[in-house]
């Protein structure tokens, strides 16, 4: 366009000279030799404009003579290397589509076609087709040539890097994300890899510096480099708690402030302040954390920061908690622990029935099986407790991969994977669950007739008949024992029973429903 502008302008210049001189007429006269020529103005401009022409007209004849043989080999030089794109384009897409035997045919004619040292993409196709053709050795032996080419290098760290996960080689696999991440931090393959290795390894500090390239090269948001950074410094602290409580102090300290709300940086660093006898710094942090998620950890640890604390100022420590958090089960369950150590049996036999009404679970149960034992020590209905707690939902628990654990552990055991614990209740037990308002066993994942509640009525008349002093049998008792002694026979021919065996020394307790219904109980023998 712009080329087409100044020609117009040129051609525009000309027309307006030559009308100029056609405005004013004159004579020029040269003498030449003894000769003189006189011509008019418009003559010897046209004559002037015409050798000019004329020269450059030469000019540039001579010089496409001149240049003409490489013209010509620069004219196939670029059909050739238009027809390699096209092979190379082709060649890509028939190995994205698995086509091995198109690819490989592709690969030939641009290597023929173009230089490899021009063009890497070719190195690329040819292990590309290698894999598609199975030739996974030759591959790898192509990749590791790549090594050798700055441009390529990554490209090769990447296949070998997959070829060793295939093979099931984590070192080898591990190695070469090494590599990949100390040259390009910002590659996700690479950092995720490494970092894995890193905590394997108990190398938190290395794995905080590659978190810190993640972060600025913006692979990662803020919020998730500052969440791994909290988990790998409360790492670092329980791996320096014994040895260097200073340094641990401050890592913990550092994790609980980029996540406040994650209990075990939390958990770990009040108790690095605590033991330093700044108890009340390190309730803040508990209490903070606790108001963000309750856990039971948090509530054992507040609740014995001072370890000449009585079991009433341990009561109330634990009450403030629940202030903090109300109507939480883990509120209620924290009050009603300490309450029991207290012995305040009113208390904990409240709080821990509040904290089965809110949230009905194994751990709830058990803690009211403890106070009753303590209390009454009625055997009868701490067993019954018992059998509740088997087939309730199950507590909270560290959990990842399938893996339960009563700790926190910043990697997985099974993966390597950062932050894979989680604070959930692990996977429902099969089996039955307890109502809500009635005690009676609901078969979970069966669908035969139900023939628990005879046969614990069976058990419980055993369990609950004098053994010294047999009760008088009346005339109709006979026909109750026989009808309660055919389904316990039926239930064990057709090999069904409770779902949920009793425990080794509990002969189990009828629920209270049977016992209104049936006031008076008999012996089968």
């Amino acid at each position: 366009m712009i080329r087409l502008l100044v020609f117009l302008a040129v051609v525009f210049a000309l027309g307006l000279g030559f009308a100029w001189l056609a405005d004013r007429p004159g004579d020029m006269l040269v003498t030449f030799n003894g000769y003189q020529y006189q011509v008019t103005l418009m003559v010897a401009a046209v004559a002037i404009v015409a050798v000019v022409a004329a020269v450059m007209i030469v000019w540039w004849l001579i010089k496409s003579l001149w240049n003409s043989p490489y013209t010509i080999s620069r004219y196939f030089r670029v059909r050739r290397r238009d027809r390699g794109y096209q092979a190379l384009s082709t060649g890509m897409i028939a190995a994205g589509a698995g086509d091995g035997a198109l690819a490989r045919k592709k690969t030939k004619e641009a290597a023929k076609l173009i230089s490899s040292d021009r063009e890497p993409l070719i190195n690329l196709l040819d292990a590309q087709a290698s894999l598609l053709e199975g030739d996974h050795e030759g591959a790898r032996e192509k990749f590791e040539r790549m090594l050798d080419d700055p441009e390529m290098r990554l490209l090769g760290l990447r296949g070998l890097y997959l070829e060793a996960e295939r093979l099931g080689d984590r070192n080898a696999a591990r190695h070469y994300a090494g590599r990949a991440a100390a040259v390009a931090p910002q590659l996700a393959w690479a950092a995720e890899s490494t970092l894995e290795e890193l905590t394997e390894r108990g190398d938190w500090d290395g794995a905080l510096k590659l978190v810190e390239a993640q972060k600025s090269t913006r692979q990662i948001e803020r919020d998730a480099a500052n969440r791994r950074r909290a988990v790998l410094l409360t790492a670092k602290a329980q791996a320096l708690v014994d040895s260097d409580p200073n340094a641990a102090r401050t890592a913990a300290l550092e994790a609980n402030k980029l996540a406040p709300d994650f209990a075990p940086a939390a958990v770990i660093a009040a108790d690095l302040v605590i033991r330093q006898n700044d108890v009340r710094k390190g309730s803040k942090i508990l209490e903070a954390a606790w108001k963000a998620e309750p856990h039971p950890d948090i509530a054992e640890l507040y609740t014995h920061a001072r370890p000449g604390d009585a079991v009433l100022d341990r009561l109330n420590r634990a009450k403030k908690l629940q202030d903090l958090k109300k109507n939480h089960a883990e509120s209620s369950m924290a009050v009603a622990r300490a309450a029991l150590d207290a012995q305040d049996f009113a208390t904990a036999r409240r709080e821990a029935e509040a904290a089965i009404r809110m949230d009905r679970r194994e751990g709830a149960y058990l803690l009211l099986a403890d106070i009753e034992e303590a209390e009454t020590g009625d055997q009868g209905k701490v067993r019954q407790l018992l059998s509740k707690a088997v087939r309730a939902p199950r507590d909270p628990a560290w959990v990842a991969d399938g893996v339960i654990s009563e700790r926190w552990a910043p990697v997985s055991p099974i993966t390597g994977k950062l932050d894979a614990f989680t604070w959930r209740a692990p996977m429902e037990r099969l089996g039955q669950l307890i109502d809500s308002d009635a005690d009676v066993a609901v078969p979970a994942i069966t669908a035969a007739p139900p023939v628990q509640p005879v046969a614990e009525k069976a058990i419980d008349i055993v369990a609950d008949a004098p053994a010294e002093k047999p009760a008088p049998v009346p005339a109709n008792g006979g026909e109750k024992d026989t009808a309660v002694a055919e389904a316990v026979g039926e239930a064990e021919t057709a090999g069904r029973g409770p779902e949920l065996p009793p425990l080794p020394d509990d002969p189990g307790v009828a629920p209270e429903e049977e016992a209104e219904k049936s006031p008076r109980r008999f012996r089968l023998f």
